[in-house]
């Protein structure tokens, strides 16, 4: 996985942000995607993330490799 830059990260919009408020889960390409949906699933079964956010990543998550493969 190709990894962002803080210039590269600061620069992408709000809604490539599977957590747009707190600008985390960074999904600009599928392999991003990917990722942020596998560190959301960790994240909640530790309990560092919300039910609702878990699914707003999955959904965003979902999306972007249906249009991306």
């Amino acid at each position: 996985m190709t990894r962002l830059t803080t210039r590269q990260r600061n620069a992408l919009p709000d809604s490539v942000f599977g957590l747009p408020e707190t600008r985390g889960n960074p999904m600009p390409d599928a392999i991003h995607a990917r990722n942020a949906k596998a560190r959301a699933f960790e994240e909640h079964a530790a309990g560092k993330l919300t039910a609702k956010n878990l699914a707003r990543i999955k959904r965003m998550a979902d999306e972007i490799l249906s249009k991306l493969g």
